[in-house]
């Protein structure tokens, strides 16, 4: 779910009024939002890098971030929040959007032609034109800001689509759409002063701390995607980076957006989101000057489509989706709240779809936005129309069991992150991260969450080291999932339920932990024998003092491990006192 961070005075004064927070708050879940924070660019800043040196320049502006459903790319900028918020209080009416022609006699409109050379790589591309718009810092901002989020987001990382915007005022049209070995290629990219082929823009970037992400996109290409002026001049080398050349400004009065693509239909949404939310800081509220695209085929298309469609729905099925009992001509009302809605039949509503809603697929989409308008808090609570006898899941269920019993032997619960460091379950434990059978994150944001847990034991430990002022005993235990992956299952990893326990003392308390697996078993009824009961069996783990670590085998499998902790492990987690630990499987007592 994509979080959007808008200045709080800025929406305020958009909005015409102003809110407090929780005021504020209530009003977006009743949009279907989540108000997720309120801060200031110098906390975030300062969270996210952890350096106060660092945000001291930073503004102190109120800013309030937003969670927004990953389908309303229309919400991914102030502007569009403004209009969905203004509409739906009834301020105004849904726009609407309109694509037109070339402004001055004669004038034709511009031109995007498409090489045949482009289906090695990017094989389409969109093209349309904002006139006479008018930039402000804030609204350049968010300008710069949607592109990135729809990149992000519907952009799959660029690898989908990727948008390039130009100052037109500084091209010559027709534009030609072209693939071309790299070193071919030669231009000055964005914010740099010297020239470069596509090979030393490779180089270049290879460190930069964003765009390294979407070069191997076209890396190992033989021909990189490229756009032309009618002058030879470039505007773009998508999906990396765009030409100094045609930058935009706040100076800037008409902007050339083309989105190049492995996807048409994507590219047509995000141009037709990108063009509606900004239209409304042209001259002409609202109007688009449509591109004329040129196929590789010799097909010519206007873009963008900016299309209105109509969806019936029936208002006795919608009423019985959502739980209703509303008249047509009441749902007709809340559904202007969100999308043009009239009565065409005493049972029927048309609904009007704008360009800006193409996460509407189905009349279910419909239906929930009749909720929205509703309120999801006047819904009626009503017992289902069929009886079902549910019954605990029987892993969840003796869990809660033990959970009670090992509380009862004198153990605290803690609850754990599942997330941590390579470094927690590898390097600390004395074992190399290759050996482990780790889910890793494919792009972690912080040091601390890089992997899920393959082990209950750092987190305790963890525990313990933020708890050394405490007396001792310190008796700890956690009982809950790890993930490991695993090449039989069908998701590549699979979920395990175990029970850890730890003993901090001044000395290590084997017999402590070994007498709490003794209770665990007498409680799941399980007895002492090598055939059909548990027993222990020593071995030799890194993690764990030689000589003082065992197997736990139940039917003569290996379930666990119990022992005493190496000092090693307990200097790494900044721990000074002995450590006895038990880990084991519980899902075969199940």
């Amino acid at each position: 779910m994509p979080t959007v961070g808008v200045k709080r005075d800025l929406l305020f004064k958009a909005l015409g009024k102003t809110y407090t927070d929780d005021e504020f708050q209530k009003f977006c879940f009743e949009f279907g939002l989540e108000l997720d924070e309120v801060t200031t660019e110098k906390q975030m800043i300062t969270k996210e890098q952890g350096l106060v040196e660092a945000a001291k320049d930073a503004s102190e502006e109120i800013i309030y971030r937003i969670d927004i459903p990953a389908n309303r790319y229309d919400l991914l900028c102030l502007e569009g929040l403004v209009m969905g918020l203004q509409v739906f209080m009834g301020k105004i009416e849904f726009p609407r959007f309109t694509k037109v022609g070339p402004v001055g006699k004669g004038a034709a409109p511009q031109k995007l032609i498409v090489t045949k050379a482009t289906a090695q790589i990017r094989p389409f591309a969109v093209a349309a034109v904002l006139r006479d718009i008018t930039f402000t810092k804030d609204s350049y901002d968010s300008f710069i800001d949607l592109q990135d989020k729809l990149h992000q987001n519907i952009c799959r990382k660029r690898t989908l689509v990727a948008i390039g915007t130009h100052d037109l005022d500084k091209l010559q049209g027709p534009f030609t759409f072209d693939a071309k070995p790299p070193k071919d290629i030669r231009f000055v990219p964005l914010n740099q002063e010297k020239a470069m082929t596509g090979e030393e823009l490779m180089e270049f970037y290879s460190t930069h701390a964003q765009l390294k992400t979407y070069l191997p996109i076209i890396r190992d290409s033989p021909v990189y995607p490229v756009i032309y002026d009618a002058n030879g001049v470039v505007l773009s080398l998508p999906p990396i980076i765009n030409g100094d050349h045609s930058k935009i400004t706040l100076q800037t009065k008409n902007v050339f957006i083309e989105c190049t693509a492995t996807d048409l239909t994507k590219a047509r949404i995000v141009l037709d989101t990108l063009v509606c939310m900004f239209s409304t800081h042209c001259a002409k509220q609202f109007t688009v000057e449509y591109c004329e695209v040129v196929s590789a085929s010799g097909e010519t298309k206007q873009y963008p489509d900016l299309a209105f469609r109509k969806e019936t729905i029936s208002v006795a099925e919608t009423n019985a989706y959502i739980g209703l009992n509303e008249s047509a001509e009441k749902m007709a009302f809340l559904l202007n709240r969100l999308l043009p809605t009239k009565q065409t039949a005493p049972d029927t509503l048309e609904v009007e779809v704008p360009p800006t809603r193409h996460d509407i697929l189905h009349a279910c989409d419909i239906y929930e936005d009749v909720a929205i308008g509703y309120g999801y808090n006047r819904i009626p609570k009503t017992l289902p129309a069929k009886m079902h006898i549910a019954k605990q899941y029987p892993l969840n269920k003796l869990t809660e069991q033990l959970r009670e019993q090992i509380a009862q032997a004198g153990f605290t619960e803690g609850l754990t992150f599942t997330l941590c460091s390579r470094d927690d379950i590898a390097t600390k434990m004395n074992a190399q991260i290759d050996q482990i059978p780790a889910v890793h994150i494919a792009n972690p944001k912080t040091l601390e969450f890089q992997v899920v847990r393959t082990t209950l034991i750092p987190g305790l430990l963890k525990t313990l080291a933020a708890n050394r002022k405490m007396p001792l005993p310190l008796k700890l235990f956690e009982v809950s999932d790890v993930v490991l992956a695993d090449s039989m299952s069908e998701v590549g990893a699979k979920n395990e339920r175990r029970v850890c326990a730890i003993n901090c003392n001044k000395t290590a308390g084997f017999e402590v932990v070994h007498g709490l697996l003794d209770r665990v078993m007498q409680l799941l009824e399980v007895p002492w024998d090598r055939q059909t009961g548990y027993y222990l069996q020593a071995c030799d783990d890194p993690a764990y003092f030689p000589g003082r670590c065992a197997s736990v085998l139940y039917k003569g499998a290996a379930i666990g491990r119990i022992g005493v902790l190496h000092p090693t492990v307990l200097q790494a987690f900044e721990l000074t006192t002995p450590c006895s630990v038990v880990e084991f499987n519980m899902e075969y007592f199940v």
